[in-house]
């Protein structure tokens, strides 16, 4: 017998697009180095219903694989 999970047991989480540029100081100082992303690469950032951040990806459907994995139900925001 196979279940599902409803959506409405799993955590809310949001993904959203942001510039290399605007997070590259967060990242350097968590990774205490340098990283090879171009200022105006598209990277993608998974929200906490609370809007913390919980990660950065650089692909938009890992992003949401990543949250589906752990249980939360991704929305995309803009």
């Amino acid at each position: 017998m196979t279940t599902s999970i409803d959506s409405t047991d799993r955590r809310v989480c949001y993904v959203r697009e942001v510039l290399a540029k605007d997070v590259r100081e967060d990242i350097e100082r968590e990774l205490d180095a340098t990283y090879a992303f171009d200022d105006d690469s598209v990277l993608y950032a998974l929200h906490a219903d609370d809007g913390s951040r919980i990660a950065l990806m650089s692909d938009r459907e890992i992003a949401f694989a990543a949250a589906r994995q752990h249980e939360m139900t991704p929305f995309s925001v803009h």
